[in-house]
């Protein structure tokens, strides 16, 4: 429609002789009762021409040639909106087709096969996944889901970082602990890791080994069984979630392929690295950075940057049409030098996109529940799924922008009832299952239904609701945010409640039972659909 409008306003505008090539606007109104469609194209032109725009806009709407079967009424209001109405039959016609469309309504191919990469989660495998990476585990999945939906051709990669002094510091607690499980008095460091996560890893090496790495370094068997340990624990915990990824990328290739001291030649091949105070400097002042950044210490260890740097420019070589990073919130002042080290090596860094989301709060009974130590509460991903379960957990790290801090609610996360924004709307996908069980017992119906039956306030309301799922999927993969999808779907499970209150819909009338049942399948097609995309269950019955 919106496409048929625009035709319809340019072809206009040749009529009245006006510029025909104004850029053109048409949007859905915020206000119901503004119709279906506004565009502001008479305000516009009003500027270029000096004329008075709601003058203009009624010359315009007066030259318009539309469809009367689609559009029932086309009005100027306020300053020189120029407001369209869809009809009733245009908005049947298009809940048959939604009917039909079935499983596949919303998708598009407009995407056109592009090549996205999305990378999310890349924790290091130091220890069990946080709430925190939980809520860049959710996102990131839901991002790829969106992007296919719209035709993209989508890898999911994790990327681990299983070099440096964390995973030294993971072999040595490892190893403290596996000596104290043998009878040996150590001291435990206190910046080492505390967690009891540790102590199973090092039980389980010694029901393998039994005493004999008494003189095992710290970074050989011990961070090995550790890296394999927890890494297969994150592994189980993003499947609980009902994520999987394509790839998975280790840190420690980009050292055994020489990725790293090729980056390195090249910036300085380049002039853009230098040696101070004993550390290799990169010169992202060159770059608008305030200052430059060390990017190798003097210790010889470089620090995130160059890894990252190389790993990036591994990624450009594959081939991805773009690069979509999700990182958390305590990136957010150092990716900018990764970019840097992208341009400084000739890469276009637009191609990568990088989406930064902010830190989660667990909230019970009012108070921040704390998470400093494994023993805590919920401080895992793993214990927040078990006591609120999966989907209660995707739909809240997703109903929320990810440029906003999220308080998560456990009360409302396990409560059984309405307040609950994830009950709400399986409950609404479970009531129609119901509906459409209880149809199948109350007398035959019609084989085609009259959808013109469809009238009422509610009704006419839902429909057009229904009709802007493609819509909002296609924006929603365009911005990166799933949380408008959340919100959508909310509002297509209020409507529908309201509707049902209001309307019987197994009535006396096969013929007007038949159209609701229609109705009704369409509701629980767009709740499905979207429930899919967000991840989420859409179950039959509750």
């Amino acid at each position: 429609m919106k496409e048929l409008v625009l035709t319809a306003i340019r072809a206009a505008l040749e009529r009245l002789g006006f510029e025909s090539d104004v850029r053109v606007v048409i949007e859905r109104p915020r206000q119901e009762q503004h119709g279906d469609l506004t565009t502001n194209v008479a305000m516009v032109l009003a500027k270029t021409l000096r004329r008075n725009p709601r003058e203009l806009a009624a010359q315009i709407v007066d030259a318009l040639r539309l469809d009367t079967t689609l559009v029932e009424g086309i009005e100027v209001a306020g300053p020189g909106f120029i407001n369209v109405a869809f009809t009733p039959k245009y908005l049947r016609q298009e809940l048959r087709a939604l009917i039909a469309a079935g499983a596949d309504y919303g998708r598009s191919t407009s995407g056109g096969g592009r090549r996205i990469q999305v990378e999310f989660v890349s924790a290091n495998p130091t220890g069990p996944l946080t709430v925190g990476h939980g809520r860049g585990a959710v996102f990131g999945d839901t991002v790829a889901r969106l992007l296919e939906w719209t035709g993209h051709d989508v890898e999911r990669e994790y990327y681990f970082n299983n070099a440096g002094r964390q995973m030294r510091v993971l072999g040595d607690s490892v190893r403290l602990r596996y000596l104290e499980l043998l009878g040996e008095e150590v001291e435990f460091p206190e910046e080492y890791y505390q967690g009891d996560y540790i102590r199973e890893i090092a039980r389980h090496l010694r029901d393998l080994e039994g005493g004999a790495l008494r003189k095992e370094p710290a970074e050989g068997r011990f961070k090995e069984q550790g890296e394999l340990d927890i890494f297969a624990d994150i592994r189980r915990t993003l499947r609980s979630l009902g994520i999987e990824f394509d790839s998975y990328f280790n840190e420690n290739t980009l050292y055994a392929d020489g990725k790293i001291e090729e980056v390195v030649s090249v910036l300085r091949s380049k002039g853009l690295l230098y040696d101070h105070d004993g550390a290799v400097w990169f010169k992202t002042s060159a770059f608008g950075a305030e200052k430059d950044k060390v990017i190798i210490k003097g210790s010889g260890e470089p620090t995130y940057r160059l890894p990252d740097i190389a790993y990036h420019r591994d990624k450009f070589a594959r081939g991805f049409d773009l690069m979509i990073d999700v990182f958390g919130a305590d990136h957010i002042a150092t990716y900018p030098d990764v970019l840097a080290g992208l341009e400084a090596l000739g890469l276009d860094s637009s191609k990568v996109k990088v989406l930064i989301h902010q830190f989660v709060t667990i909230v019970q009974g009012g108070e921040v529940v704390k998470m400093s130590t494994r023993r805590a509460n919920f401080i895992t991903l793993d214990e927040l799924i078990e006591e609120v379960g999966t989907d209660v957990v995707r739909y809240f790290f997703l109903m929320r922008t990810i440029a906003s801090h999220l308080n998560f609610d456990l009360d409302l996360a396990k409560q059984q009832s309405e307040e609950n924004p994830v009950y709400y709307l399986q409950y609404a996908h479970a009531r129609i299952s119901s509906i459409l069980r209880y149809a199948d017992t109350a007398g035959e119906l019609p084989a085609e239904p009259d959808l013109d039956l469809l009238g009422a306030r509610e009704e006419i309301a839902l429909m057009k609701l229904l009709l802007q799922f493609p819509e909002l999927v296609e924006s929603c993969a365009q911005t990166y945010e799933p949380h408008r999808l959340a919100d959508y779907l909310h509002d297509i499970a209020g409507a529908f409640h309201g509707f049902y209150h209001l309307h019987r819909v197994v009535s006396e009338s096969p013929e007007l039972t038949a159209a609701r049942l229609s109705l009704c399948k369409a509701v629980q097609l767009v709740l499905r659909n979207g429930l899919q995309i967000l991840g989420i269950r859409a179950p039959e019955e509750m």
